[in-house]
């Protein structure tokens, strides 16, 4: 499947130069999800990115104002993208309770490439996201940036699994804190079963954190 048939939109807020529009900002997209994954966002500077694509720093600076932005730019990539695989997976569905169980299997499960964008390596963009997300919006100017969109592809994720919670059950109260929950929670989880093991039952090869939180939803939105 060639790159352009499925296309990914991003808040132009979060740009000075759409990166798609040229080699070298895919190639600073797909090099700083590496580093990023690598690294860590503190150790991550454009200096260093520049080096590594061999570029100029100030060529980067061309396409974001900053670290800041470009992180909040591959959340907003990464969200999207769920999306896409959440419209994907459940359009012909039927059962709202199938369609939910879709949902949180995507939510919460392992994430595989997808060749469908080629310069995005999405199992690597999962792990930043896991690790790196919560500093995008844990930030003084969290209020400024949401007003202009900053985290709308994720809140539009949250809302889109809610109204399937709420096709299931529409006297359930909370459906936006339980998948934002689930979500958050699942992250932690998988972020625990690397480095904290003693924080989780994760064991590999049972799926067993899809299988908790699908157990979780169901019965939750049942009572």
């Amino acid at each position: 499947m060639e790159d352009l048939q499925i296309h990914i939109k991003i808040n132009p807020e979060l740009y000075t130069k759409n990166p798609e529009s040229s080699n070298l900002g895919r190639k600073i997209i797909s090099k700083s999800i590496e580093m990023l994954n690598t690294l860590g966002y503190e150790s991550f500077t454009f200096k260093k990115l520049g080096i590594e694509i061999e570029s100029n720093e100030s060529s980067i600076y061309r396409y974001f104002e900053n670290k800041h932005t470009l992180l909040v730019y591959l959340v907003n990539w990464y969200w999207s993208w769920i999306e896409y695989k959440l419209v994907f997976a459940t359009a012909n569905v039927t059962s709202s309770e199938k369609k939910l169980e879709t949902a949180i299997q995507i939510l919460t499960g392992d994430v595989l490439k997808d060749n469908t964008f080629s310069y995005i390596d999405e199992i690597s963009l999962n792990k930043v996201i896991i690790r790196e997300s919560s500093k995008a919006y844990y930030t003084k100017d969290i209020d400024v940036e949401n007003k202009k969109g900053f985290y709308k592809t994720y809140k539009r994720v949250v809302q889109r699994v809610s109204d399937i919670v709420l096709e299931v059950n529409p006297l359930f109260e909370f459906p936006h804190m339980l998948i934002s929950t689930v979500i958050e929670g699942s992250h932690h989880q998988k972020y625990f079963s690397k480095h904290l093991p003693s924080l989780t039952d994760y064991e590999e090869g049972k799926n067993n954190i899809v299988r908790f939180y699908s157990d979780l939803v169901l019965k939750t939105i049942s009572t």
